[in-house]
């Protein structure tokens, strides 16, 4: 999950730097020019960058990031980010502070967008109060899109979100039905059982099919996306969830071992709690499309990869801000090669980071979840 932080006083300012020094997540803190001394941001501390106007910078990292964090009032905010909201299966994580860091408020994007439990990292931080106002957090009910959001599924129908929310805080169970073809139903029907749900393992045409007796029972359907109802044939009270793609954007040293390819693209799956059979498609620079380490890891998975231009490589490193490396620069002519390529292959859609750029032995991945 890719963090920034904005600052408009010095109290702010050092709250945020204090979220940066304490999380795992990558963050980028942009501070108003106004509380700094005045110089250009390749000469500020590493992370942090100034800003003249709020709206400005705002519109352009509610696109780059996956989580806004704002030190300010909650009325500026606000203001601020309502003309960029779109849909809360796209809009960013969007959490609060007062400057003294008494109370962080989870304000958009509680259940999918990962901002209920980035308020609550960020409070255990500074011991703050931690302020969640989500129907199902207040109840302490389990939510279905909060599950979707753990298992890194996409719901469908969004209107249906709503529905079975709505049961469960009738005190209605919500029952799961995972299509048994998908490659890792049993990880998704443990994962449940663990949370405390009933699932049960279908055949596709069993999936969306109910007797008399579970008609009325609210119903989340794990199935794949080609398997997806047309909605006028979806029954009322059920949501389906479908699994995001997993992109590994790769780079690597010329002539590197393909066992030290496999080795990272495992251990970075790990890092994020799978494995890397995950994995749906590599993605790289054009640079790399003879390396027959990153080849044999593709074919091995059995995993298409692509390859992206620099251009195409810059315009992601420019969407969504991402940092670059001057050696990497040096060496193959784009200072950034492992996110910008995941980012080229989750396309439009835009893509969630589930691991930032990490470096293993001759080999640098990134993981990117597809919106």
């Amino acid at each position: 999950m890719r963090l920034a932080a904005f600052a408009l006083t010095a109290k702010a300012y050092e709250l945020a730097k204090t979220f940066k020094r304490s999380l795992d997540n990558p963050m980028t803190v942009y501070v108003s020019a106004k509380v700094v001394p005045k110089m250009a941001d390749e000469d500020m501390p590493e992370g942090i960058k100034t800003f003249a106007k709020l709206d400005a910078i705002v519109r352009e990292a509610f696109i780059a990031y996956d989580g806004l964090v704002f030190i300010m009032a909650t009325g500026i905010v606000v203001r601020t980010i309502a003309p960029l909201l779109q849909d809360k299966l796209q809009d960013p994580a969007v959490v609060v502070f007062d400057e003294r860091g008494q109370h962080g408020i989870s304000l958009l994007s509680g259940h999918i967008g990962g901002a209920n439990v980035l308020t609550q990292q960020l409070c255990q931080a500074v011991g703050a109060s931690p302020v969640i106002t989500t129907a199902t957090d207040v109840n302490q009910c389990q939510a279905p899109d909060a599950l979707a959001a753990k298992l890194c599924l996409r719901p469908w129908p969004k209107v249906r979100i709503r529905t079975l929310n709505s049961a469960v805080l009738e005190g209605r169970k919500v029952c799961w039905r995972i299509d048994k073809t998908l490659p890792h139903s049993v990880f998704y029907k443990r994962q449940l059982e663990q949370a405390g749900q009933t699932a049960e393992l279908c055949v596709t045409s069993q999936c969306l099919q109910f007797s008399d007796g579970e008609q009325e029972k609210p119903w989340a359907v794990i199935l794949s996306e080609q398997n997806l109802p047309a909605l006028p044939e979806l029954p009322a009270n059920v949501l389906c969830l479908t699994p995001r793609r997993l992109i590994a954007g790769v780079g690597c040293r010329r002539g590197t071992p393909a066992a030290l390819v496999m080795g990272a693209l495992d251990m970075a799956c790990r890092m994020i709690g799978r494995d890397r059979s995950f994995i749906d498609v590599l993605a790289s620079s054009v640079v790399k499309h003879h390396e027959a380490g990153i080849l044999f890891a593709a074919d091995s998975l059995a995993r298409p990869v692509h390859f992206y231009d620099h251009e195409q490589l810059q315009a992601m490193i420019a969407r969504y801000q991402l940092e670059v490396s001057d050696f990497v620069q040096e060496n193959i002519g784009i200072g950034n090669v492992c996110e910008a390529a995941a980012y080229c292959c989750a396309g439009e859609s835009g893509g969630r980071l589930a691991l930032r750029k990490t470096k293993f032995e001759k080999v640098t991945v990134a993981l990117v979840w597809e919106k």
